[in-house]
């Protein structure tokens, strides 16, 4: 079945690959995802069509898959320039175009939100058809052909991972998967992610959520179990996508910038009972967006800022798994220092897992780590857990990715919490009080890894890891000042 699915990206790479139009991965994965949508969309018609008399699709006429895709080998299916007109001059504008209002049902307004930002790359109008025949041979209405797709899902992120920016988009699926088991979500709960790229956690929710499902009250709450916001439309479209294959009818996943909003404005409607993130980070918000929250938690940074945001969003006793970066962890600088605060005093941090580098590789070697808190009281101490390198693992990689199985020693010990001692005396593994972290200065770098021999790098990945380490030596250096200046204060 694997096979199968590599074969089929790889047919449609080898076709698009012929074309000038198409000069960068990134463009390839745009143009596979739009058009992937459209056949996944038309298939779910087809089952909406049979159980409801009185179905009428948001997609104008002559535009559905089946109208101008499908090949009936009569010699009328369009292709070269006749098809590109098409889809330039007539599609793609019908698509973008579409009327929506606010009482159309999120399973039709999906269409325009999918197609605001698709481009057909393209040129070559025999190519064009190479690639939709590929497409229309999978059937999606058929169980076989739409567990095929989550195989072909995986095989476009690994694409993703590796095409410049886009790799943004990508979390690894042992880690949603393993945010998503530790948090244990129930159907009745609503899960959030509030930058939700391809949705990663939302499908690892889902997949958790299948087997509770027995009434048809279950599976109401199964399609309305998860929420998600995206900015880019590329990412977006295979969010959705990836939704309606998980047999969610109404996939409520907005196409939009989750930061945009006062975020002291958000009503008890607008919380979630789970929150599980991997935020945008390494990235800076504009003055105007930075209004949006309170000037103590005011910051630059965009992972900041959504650590602003998850905690006004998530209900009493709400529970959330998000995944941030080491600058985080070590920073001591006001906006940093202010939402770590807030964070410890008003909200359970229960456990923060210390992850092994190179998880996210090749897009980034930050060392990233998985913070797991509740909205039910004040911390009294944090257990911090460092998760090695697996053994016979010097790195992971795009063709050595980490595996759900690299988190059993974090299983093992999650029941059984105890302290674990390096021979060199480091800890792996400790419990720290509220007061011990406190005057700490919220300085988060414990349990971390030993420093190891240097690994030569690539120039871009160097950067990143060099001006890593220069952040915390700048932490470091700013908290020593600080203890410092104290001293000849009391003097």
């Amino acid at each position: 079945m694997a096979t199968a699915n590599t074969q089929f990206v790889k047919r449609i790479q080898n076709i698009m690959r012929q074309d000038s139009g198409i000069n960068r991965d990134a463009q390839r994965i745009e143009q596979i995802s739009w058009m992937l949508f459209l056949k996944v969309y038309d298939d779910r018609e087809k089952v909406w069509e049979l159980t409801n008399d009185d179905y009428e699709s948001i997609i104008p006429a002559g535009m559905h898959w089946r109208e101008w895709a499908t090949d009936n080998k009569d010699g009328k299916a369009l292709t070269g320039d006749e098809l590109l007109d098409f889809v330039n001059n007539k599609l793609l504008p019908a698509l973008k175009n579409i009327t929506v209002t606010k009482d159309t049902p999120i399973s039709k307004a999906i269409v325009k939100d999918a197609f605001i930002d698709a481009n057909n790359y393209m040129k070559n109008g025999v190519l064009l058809r190479q690639v939709v025949n590929v497409i229309d041979e999978q059937d999606f209405t058929d169980p076989e052909d739409r567990h095929m797709f989550n195989d072909i899902y995986e095989g476009i992120l690994k694409q993703l991972q590796s095409a410049g920016n886009s790799g943004e988009f990508y979390t690894p699926r042992a880690l949603t998967d393993f945010i998503a088991e530790t948090l244990k979500p129930k159907l009745g709960e609503k899960m959030a992610d509030l930058a939700c790229g391809t949705g990663g956690f939302l499908t690892s929710t889902l997949n958790l959520l299948k087997p509770q499902i027995k009434t048809v009250e279950d599976q109401k709450k199964y399609n309305e179990a998860v929420f998600g916001i995206e900015k880019k439309g590329q990412p977006y479209i295979l969010a959705v996508t990836n939704l309606l294959l998980h047999d969610v009818d109404n996939p409520d996943i907005i196409h939009g910038n989750s930061l945009e909003k006062n975020i002291t404005e958000y009503t008890e409607k607008e919380k979630f009972d789970i929150i599980m993130m991997n935020p945008p980070f390494g990235g800076a918000e504009l003055d105007t967006i930075k209004k949006n929250f309170p000037t103590d938690l005011q910051s630059s940074e965009t992972a900041d800022l959504f650590m602003d945001l998850i905690m006004y969003r998530l209900k009493d006793n709400g529970r959330v798994g998000v995944i941030l970066p080491e600058g985080f962890m070590f920073s001591t600088d006001g906006a940093k220092r202010n939402i770590k605060q807030k964070l410890f005093n008003d909200f359970n941090v229960h456990t923060i897992i210390r992850l092994p580098t190179t998880i996210f590789s090749p897009y980034t070697t930050v060392a990233t780590n998985i913070i797991f808190f509740e909205k039910t009281h004040k911390t009294q101490k944090t257990w911090f857990y460092r998760l090695d390198m697996p053994d016979g693992y010097k790195h992971f990689s795009k063709t050595r990715p980490m595996k759900l199985e690299h988190f059993d020693p974090v299983r093992e010990w999650w029941n059984n919490r105890h302290e674990i001692q390096d021979e060199d005396g480091n800890y792996k593994s400790k419990a720290y009080s509220l007061e011990e972290i406190s005057k700490n200065d919220y300085d988060l770098d414990l349990c971390g890894f030993p420093t190891e021999t240097e690994e030569i790098l690539p120039p871009d990945e160097l950067m990143v890891k060099y001006k890593s380490e220069r952040e915390h030596l700048n932490a470091q250096i700013d908290k020593t000042l600080s203890t410092i200046k104290a001293l000849l204060a009391e003097d």
